[in-house]
């Protein structure tokens, strides 16, 4: 965590904890304190790749998910085209996927699309 951003550590210890120098403690007594931070933490969004908070998150998908609802009810939803474009992928950082992982639907239908192509 501290490699990734220190200063989003600092100021999420001393938010949360009231700890100002870290340096001063145990290992283990940052690390546990490090674990222990909210999952909406500044260290902790930028790991998970969120550009912005958890909540906004939620939000962006709710909107997406509903946005999709209303397509698959219209003509062009139920010959599958002219799909509608999502929000969230503005919203996350995006990131190489492990084999066998997909870091969005694109990403899915690329893969899928491939698939089919050698069979």
């Amino acid at each position: 965590m501290i490699a990734l951003d220190e200063d989003a550590v600092i100021c999420d210890l001393a938010e949360t904890y009231g700890v100002f120098d870290f340096r001063a403690l145990p290992l283990s007594t940052v690390a546990t304190l490090a674990f222990g931070l909210r999952e909406n933490s500044r260290i902790k969004s930028k790991i998970a790749g969120y550009k912005v908070g958890l909540d906004t998150i939620l939000a962006v998908k709710t909107v997406d998910i509903l946005e999709n609802l209303r397509w698959m009810r219209t003509e062009d939803g139920h010959n599958g085209k002219n799909p509608p474009k999502m929000l969230l992928p503005a919203y996350i950082e995006h990131r190489k996927a492990k084999k066998g992982r997909f870091v969005s639907p694109d990403d899915f239908e690329q893969a899928r699309a491939r698939f089919f192509r050698k069979t």
